[in-house]
């Protein structure tokens, strides 16, 4: 039996991070970002995504705000990182495109799959208001949700998963499930809890995550545990 069966079989409770893993995050941030910067921003297309996690993770990483307003101060910082105009104003239209971004083609299948086997739960940095708007894109309603405003403090920090811990599953029940491995794979692996990568860009792990199983989307997942 493999390492990820045997969890499998194990496991009640499955958690997600939400944009990146379930919602397209990059296709909805260079949407945005294009609207706010206009063809400006054309050139910076190879630098854009690493640019903007460098500077967000930055800003996460300072005293807590609201997402709405991590969001605004990373487009600010972003326009002066690549000397972009930031016309006024048009730093909060990053939050408020977001409850648009659509979800991965594969994933409210896979989550329906899914939800007749387990409890499945969200952890995310966001705002729960913003979330709400996001939750109306999915099939399921999950059966908890952790924000970074429930917490107060953002991934790869420890309190979704602390909180996650408390309040609704026990350690050697629970498969988290996420695309980033900054942000999910590595406190995963500091708190010893199982962790699945979904590695859609093809990435190369070179952080101290230890993925238990790695797949290209959620329907491998759910192929591995629901079966094909």
């Amino acid at each position: 039996m493999s390492i990820i069966d045997a969890i499998l079989r194990r496991t009640r409770v499955i958690t997600f991070d939400c944009y990146g893993t379930l919602i397209d995050w990059a296709a909805g941030l260079r949407g945005a970002l294009d609207a706010i910067f206009g063809e400006a921003l054309t050139q910076h297309h190879a630098e854009l995504f690493e640019a903007y996690t460098q500077v967000e993770a930055v800003v996460e990483a300072e005293p807590y705000h609201s997402y709405r307003e991590v969001l605004a101060a990373t487009v600010e910082r972003l326009a002066q990182r690549l000397d972009l105009e930031l016309p006024p104003g048009r730093a909060r239209l990053l939050a408020e495109s977001l409850p648009e971004w659509r979800p991965f083609p594969d994933t409210n299948a896979a989550l329906r799959r899914l939800k007749e086997r387990y409890r499945l739960g969200v952890l995310s940095n966001i705002d729960r208001d913003l979330f709400v708007g996001t939750a109306r894109h999915f099939d399921v309603e999950f059966d908890f949700v952790v924000t970074a405003e429930d917490v107060q403090s953002y991934k790869p920090g420890h309190g979704h998963f602390r909180k996650l811990l408390e309040d609704h599953a026990e350690p050697k029940t629970v498969l988290h499930v996420a695309q980033s491995l900054y942000h999910d794979g590595v406190p995963a692996a500091e708190l010893g809890l199982a962790y699945v990568w979904i590695n859609r860009y093809r990435g190369e792990n070179d952080t101290t995550a230890r993925p238990v199983a790695e797949y290209p989307d959620l329907k491998s997942l759910a192929d591995a545990a629901c079966g094909e």
